[in-house]
């Protein structure tokens, strides 16, 4: 008898639970949201958040206003995140850095992702573009290389940020092509962008949807891609591997992450609302012009390329002793 009460108590415990996660869900959000994005403005990060948070606010019925809070990889932003109420009414928008790099680079980031951060959706997967000052004597990755083997050390690039993909990119692209180029890091791709165009950095390994933009102007010199497929908004550049890099692939990707205790109710409804925004032909059009692709899927189909990419990406900053600068 003891024992059916005790079973009892706990069904009806995990039905309250169940039916205030379905009542919470049906009522979300009761009031405006904020998408927190980790790095200044006009970045690729940036770029595809606010056209996230846009949709999800014709979504959601409810303002989805966006902050950016840049600074130490993104983490600044993402502890802000991991400290917010659990009401799935502030939002994350997570990158390859922020979610499986950070933790190898900064001794205590704050915050621990899967239980401080937790995965709503994956968003979108990038290339990076390896672009060049118009001045700098190249116009392929053979010459480039050539150059820096002259000038060991000498040549530059910038980045988003210490651990970023960006970052990441390019310290590949030494240890592949047997190259010295030293690192700047910003904090963001913006500034990165600025200097390199104003000859302060000679490259940067910049995301797609920021790079694009730049290209089209004829601001800048595109050399490769980072993935092994071409892309469909810069049909004339090659790949890496194409470029002589054999084997080279360096992408970037983000996603929309919660405060660690939101509930799974809410959770799902996010995930939901930010599959059928990719699902539109407009957004995947917008996507593909700016050198994305769009992904979705579940929130644990999130979780699990979170950790593949962990595994990846730790190594390599092990190997390259990278530490936050």
């Amino acid at each position: 008898m003891y024992l059916l009460k005790r079973l009892s108590v706990g069904m009806f415990s995990t039905l309250l639970l169940l039916l205030t996660q379905t009542v919470s869900a049906q009522e979300y959000p009761q009031g405006p949201l904020t998408m927190v994005i980790p790095f200044a403005p006009g970045g690729s990060t940036d770029i595809i958040g606010r056209l996230i948070a846009d949709r999800l606010s014709q979504a959601l019925k409810q303002p989805v206003v966006v902050e950016n809070r840049s600074g130490a990889g993104g983490n600044i932003g993402a502890l802000a995140v991991s400290k917010a109420k659990p009401d799935g009414r502030t939002l994350l928008f997570g990158t390859t850095g922020i979610l499986s790099i950070n933790e190898f680079i900064y001794p205590n980031p704050g915050y621990k992702v899967g239980q401080d951060l937790v995965p709503v959706a994956y968003v979108s997967s990038i290339s990076n573009v390896l672009i060049v000052n118009k001045s700098l004597p190249v116009e392929s990755v053979a010459d480039l290389i050539r150059l820096a083997k002259q000038k060991p050390g000498k040549l530059s690039f910038g980045s988003s940020g210490s651990g970023a993909s960006t970052h990441l990119s390019g310290e590949l692209f030494k240890v592949m092509a047997g190259v010295d180029i030293t690192h700047i890091p910003y904090k963001g791709s913006s500034q990165a962008l600025i200097d390199m165009m104003g000859g302060q950095i000679d490259m940067v390994f910049d995301n797609a949807p920021s790079a694009v933009p730049l290209l089209q102007s004829g601001k800048v010199k595109a050399l490769a891609v980072t993935s092994l497929q071409p892309l469909i908004a810069l049909p004339e550049v090659p790949t890496m591997d194409q470029a002589g890099v054999k084997g080279y692939e360096s992408l970037s990707w983000s996603g929309v992450v919660v405060t660690g205790g939101t509930p799974a109710a809410i959770i799902d409804r996010l995930n939901r609302e930010v599959n059928i925004i990719l699902k539109n032909p407009e957004v995947q059009n917008k996507f593909i012009e700016l050198g994305a692709r769009a992904t979705g899927g579940s929130a644990a189909d999130f979780a699990a390329h979170i950790e593949t990419e962990r595994t990846k990406w730790g190594k390599i900053v092990r190997e390259a002793n990278i530490q936050a600068q």
